[in-house]
């Protein structure tokens, strides 16, 4: 019994200096990560492990077993989870190969790789960082410097609680009104919360996937459900700094706080955060937006306007809204309610300047009907052209993918990349 217990005590404190040791090799880790290691390595190893875990999801869990094209290749469920963590809407399975489930993956990869989410990431590691100074020079500075930040760093994250949430419930609302558009989601077997939740989330992030195979292209003639999620894609991405500045405004003007005005008015909260903009630089992104938006809808509708191809069967203000989503969408988003292979030339090229250097993977799909040369072997295909690319085109996609995503790190363009 001396013996047992005296191995037992020998035990534990073998366990117990494991974990001292473990413990401080993590904090050695963290410290290393947070001074040392340059911000495009470590979100770079962010996009990477969040795409590396999302893959093992996909690969893990059932495809959709009444899905025509089977069961993915591993390469294209890496391609897919690259593609939602990165937010770049470029498909190689069709969404109706999934099953449940793996939407559930792609929505959680597309909610902790978008451009707010990962920004309120960014904000804790400086503010950690900014904490870990001042205690070391005791400024009193520095200290009210951090305790704004954190205050910020709240604020962006019950914004996009608030957005999203308020999105989800538009848009379950919009679909226990309107029983044709129910009928879509029944056809295919689409759960209405599932899609109002994934469609919601890639709205937001500006990802441009939805669950079914047809993208918003189902629901072009039901114009109240665009015009739900037309704010959405702005508020999560080209209209974000506005949107922050103004729910930050709204809150001190209804709570009276002066931590609000403190975020707003020191220039320092800014230098830490590049999305929250001064009030003239608000709104001149206001007025670009807007202008961008209204030169393609303008130019949309006049050469698309009397297309039966394009706005079959659709009245006047079914067509006005359409027009204005794919406007929206053109800059960012990628979703689409319309065959962009049948729009006008002049308009993809509209649409190519729009989206270029933007991360949006608009899709033509793959339809046997373009062929020159009828072919028994062509299958119609909802993903685009990347769908057909070798195994080593694909990884050079993705490898677009990732540096597209952090682009920020060359914001002077034509300069060398901004390390540090």
């Amino acid at each position: 019994m001396e013996l047992l217990s005296c191995l037992s005590k020998k035990a534990n404190k073998k366990l117990s200096s494991l974990k001292a040791c473990s413990w401080r090799s993590l904090c050695f880790l963290f410290d290393f990560f947070l001074f040392c290691c340059d911000p495009f390595f470590i979100q770079i190893c962010y996009f990477l492990l969040t795409s590396s875990f999302g893959f093992l999801a996909l690969r893990i869990l059932t495809p959709n077993s009444n899905a025509e094209q089977g069961h993915p290749r591993n390469l294209d469920l890496f391609f897919m989870s690259v593609s939602a963590a990165t937010v770049s809407s470029m498909s190689t399975v069709e969404m109706e190969s999934f099953s449940p489930a793996q939407h559930w993956v792609l929505v959680v990869l597309m909610f902790i790789g978008g451009e707010v989410f990962t920004s309120v990431l960014g904000l804790h590691f400086t503010n950690l960082k900014l904490k870990r100074e001042s205690e070391s020079s005791s400024s009193s500075n520095s200290t009210s410097i951090d305790k704004s930040l954190k205050f910020l760093g709240h604020v962006v994250f019950f914004y996009i609680l608030f957005v999203n949430l308020s999105g989800v419930f538009l848009t379950l609302l919009y679909f226990s009104l309107v029983a044709d558009a129910r009928a879509v989601l029944r056809m295919k077997k689409i759960k209405v919360v599932l899609f109002s939740i994934f469609v919601t989330v890639s709205s937001f992030t500006n990802c441009g996937f939805t669950p079914n195979n047809e993208n918003m292209a189902a629901f072009k003639s039901n114009s109240a459900l665009l015009l739900i999620l037309i704010p959405q894609i702005l508020a999560g991405n080209t209209l974000f700094p506005l949107c922050l500045r103004l729910a930050i405004w709204v809150m001190k003007k209804t709570t009276k706080r002066e931590e609000f005005g403190d975020v707003i008015r020191r220039p320092e909260v800014a230098e830490y955060y590049k999305h929250l903009f001064p009030r003239s630089h608000c709104a001149y992104l206001a007025l670009t937006v807007a202008g961008f938006v209204l030169v393609q809808l303008l130019l949309l509708c006049q050469q698309e306007w009397s297309s039966p191809e394009i706005f079959h069967g659709m009245n006047a203000f079914r067509k006005l809204v359409a027009a204005l989503f794919q406007s929206v969408n053109s800059r960012h988003a990628g979703e689409s309610v319309f065959d962009i292979s049948k729009l006008s030339p002049a308009i993809l090229v509209l649409f190519v300047v729009m989206i270029a250097h933007g991360n949006v993977g608009f899709s033509m799909g793959y339809s046997c009907d373009r062929l020159i040369r009828s072919d028994g072997r062509c299958e119609d295909v909802s993903y685009g052209f990347a769908g057909r690319w070798s195994g080593k085109g694909k990884m050079i996609l993705m490898v677009a993918m990732l540096l597209g995503r952090l682009k920020k790190f060359q914001i002077e363009g034509g300069k060398a990349w901004n390390f540090g």
